[in-house]
Parts: structure tokens; C-alpha cells; sequence
């Protein structure tokens, strides 16, 4: 190899970890990837999308960093949480998994599920109805409604029926330092419901916007992916 060959080959390999390094920093500092896996978020995410975490929301807590390396307590420049962001956090009763919900509960409120209605604070969130939703996961139509919550936030949801399991829960009130999480698709997501509180340390980032979205296979299934791929969703912010 010859002293010129030699040094391009140096310096390709010096500009891909430039890049890797570049890429790690961004991730662990800026924005996540993060895809969706389950319906519990429909009709505003879908199986399938494709969206960058934003982890300047929040600041920093361990599980902010890869493998929740370096251990340790509460988080560093730390941002209030908004009610209605969507979140993703570690699922506190494993810590090891990633989990997609909004928060509908500030520390502080209480929060309770009655025919179908969220009331926080012992008032009724204001609940319109719209056109219904078809899902084409499941093949079925579902009652869509649009929520306003108290800050004015709107967002859509969407329902099987009232009556199901977790549409009449008890009150919970929400601990200091914890959250209230509940999925848009309310009769189709285990959330805050099921197994309590989102602890403040255990927030990962914002969801941001989606940076691509099919309806077939997995991304690197290219053959099936970009067939299917949903331009209208391409480049979207979630709210």
C-alpha cells in the first residue's frame, strides 16, 4: 500500500468515527429515534411511525443515557412537564422498557375515569365527538372524540365503548415527582390505570415530530416498508 493510499484509508476510517461519535452525542444529548410498536396511542400514532424523542425537554435523568449509564438520582436541568405532552419513559414497574403515553396528570391532581369521561380535579375534561375511526389494524370503527384538557391542550381519542374495564376507576392522586399517563386509545392501552405513577426520573424525552411512517414491516424491510409508506405522515409534529 502506498504512503497516499495509506492515508485516505486513515482518514476515511477518522471521518466514520467522527461521524459515529457525532451520532452518538446527538442521540444521547438531543434527539432519540423511537418507533411505535403498539396501538395504545392511536389514532395520533400509529403502528408503524417512525419519531425522533426530544430529550432537551426534560433534561437529564440516568435513563437519559444508554444502558442508564452512569447511575444516578433526579434530573439535571430539569423542565416541568406540560399536561398533555407525550412521553416517552421507562415503564416503571420493569425499567427496562421503553413506553409511549401522554400525560394527563400533574403531581398533585387527582384523576379518575368515569363512563369513559376524564375527570382531574373532580371536574369532566370536555369531550366532543367527531367523525368515527376506522382502524385498519383491527377492523373496526371507533367513537373518536376530541379532549380538551385544562390548559387548553386538544387532542384526539378514540373509544370501543364506556363501559369497559378501565372506564370506571377509582381516584388517583398523583405523588410529588410523579405523573398520570394514559393512552389516546383508551380502551386499548395499559397505562397509569393499571400500574401506577410515572416517576420524574424515569422520563426519557418529548415525542417531537415523525420522521417517516408505513403500514408494512419493519424499516429495514425496504421490500415492504416503502410501498407502504404514509406520505401524509412524513415530517409531522405530535400533539
Amino acid at each position: 500500500m502506498t504512503r497516499n493510499s495509506a492515508g485516505s484509508a486513515m482518514e476515511t476510517v477518522r471521518t466514520i468515527v467522527y461521524a459515529v461519535l457525532i451520532a452518538i452525542i446527538v442521540r444521547t444529548f438531543a434527539y432519540e429515534p423511537f418507533n411505535i410498536p403498539s396501538g395504545s396511542m392511536k389514532p395520533t400514532l400509529l403502528i408503524g411511525d417512525y419519531l425522533f424523542v426530544s430529550k432537551l425537554a426534560y433534561g437529564y435523568s440516568r435513563y437519559s443515557f444508554p444502558f442508564g449509564w452512569p447511575p444516578f438520582a433526579g434530573r439535571i436541568w430539569a423542565s416541568p412537564v406540560q399536561r398533555g405532552d407525550v412521553v416517552v419513559f421507562k415503564h416503571p414497574p420493569k425499567q427496562d422498557e421503553d413506553y409511549i403515553k401522554r400525560i394527563v396528570g400533574l403531581p398533585g391532581d387527582r384523576i379518575q375515569v368515569k363512563q369513559g369521561i376524564l375527570y382531574i380535579n373532580d371536574q369532566p375534561v370536555k369531550r366532543d365527538p367527531i367523525e368515527d375511526w376506522y382502524d385498519a389494524d383491527r377492523n373496526e370503527t371507533l367513537k373518536q372524540y376530541v379532549e380538551t384538557l385544562p390548559n387548553g391542550v386538544q387532542h384526539r381519542i378514540v373509544e370501543q365503548s364506556d363501559d369497559g374495564p378501565n372506564d370506571n376507576t377509582q381516584v388517583y392522586e398523583v405523588p410529588p415527582g410523579k405523573y398520570f399517563a394514559m393512552g389516546d386509545n383508551r380502551d386499548n392501552s395499559a397505562d397509569s390505570r393499571d400500574w401506577g405513577f410515572v416517576p420524574e426520573d424515569n422520563l426519557v424525552g418529548r415525542a417531537s415530530f415523525i420522521f417517516y411512517s408505513t403500514a408494512g414491516g419493519a424499516l429495514w424491510q425496504v421490500w415492504q416498508s416503502l410501498p407502504a409508506t404514509r406520505l401524509d405522515r412524513l415530517f409531522t409534529g405530535v400533539h
